[in-house]
């Protein structure tokens, strides 16, 4: 992946994200897209050697589109500013644990996975599986590799109060609160360039591992 020559593709666009600039610059974005089509398919070729229960993945199926949906949003941009994909089922992302990364003009690496934004039915069931098991969360939280790379699980949006049904008192309340469970780590790719990206993203993803089996556990229940 020509990660120079993504950054400045996306710096333009952010500068220009408009349809008359994308259309000028098409070319550029098919090869970038094909060069990050290949990262992707060279990913699940090494995720899927410490997590061989990660099933089939299409590289072409796992990269998000670069189009935003504007329909319900203020800013009408017309496209994305980084280039993303999930390595997991896209049919059910916020059902099934998954592993995502994200490539932005500046060119910042967004790795991680989890769940995000959750039905209702799979927030129960996580929480639930906290309340009758929380030594394995426990655990989770205990591991070297994954405290060590994530520090732990995200908060974003976490809410004020335990959720109804839940009390405060309870092992892992914090955690229980939240609305996501996911981990993400941010690096900086033009101040620390990768000899082998695919290989330094298949790192984080295996220390995140041990967060996707908890999360197949408790949704398995």
């Amino acid at each position: 992946m020509n990660i120079p020559a993504l950054t400045h593709f996306l710096a333009g666009l952010s500068k220009n994200n408009t349809r008359p600039w994308f259309a000028h610059n098409k070319p550029a974005y098919d090869i970038l897209r094909e060069e990050f089509t290949q990262l992707v398919a060279e990913l699940v070729q090494q995720v899927t050697k410490f997590d061989p229960d990660l099933g089939h993945v299409d590289p072409k199926k796992a990269l998000f589109r670069i189009y935003r949906d504007i329909r319900f949003s203020n800013d009408k941009s017309p496209y994305k500013i980084h280039f993303s994909a999930v390595i997991g089922d896209r049919k059910g992302h916020n059902a099934v644990p998954g592993y995502y990364f994200q490539i932005d003009q500046r060119g910042t690496l967004f790795a991680g996975g989890g769940i995000y934004r959750p039905e209702k039915q799979v927030i129960a069931k996580i929480r639930q599986f906290i309340v009758d098991e929380p030594d394995k969360l426990t655990k989770l939280l205990k591991n070297t590799r994954f405290k060590r790379t994530y520090g732990g699980l995200s908060g974003e949006d976490k809410m004020v109060r335990p959720p109804k049904g839940f009390t405060a008192d309870l092992p892992h309340i914090e955690v229980i609160k939240n609305r996501h469970f996911f981990s993400g780590v941010e690096i900086n790719l033009k101040k620390n360039p990768p000899e082998d990206l695919a290989a330094d993203i298949a790192a984080l993803f295996r220390d995140l591992h041990p967060l996707i089996l908890w999360l197949r556990e408790a949704l398995a229940k």
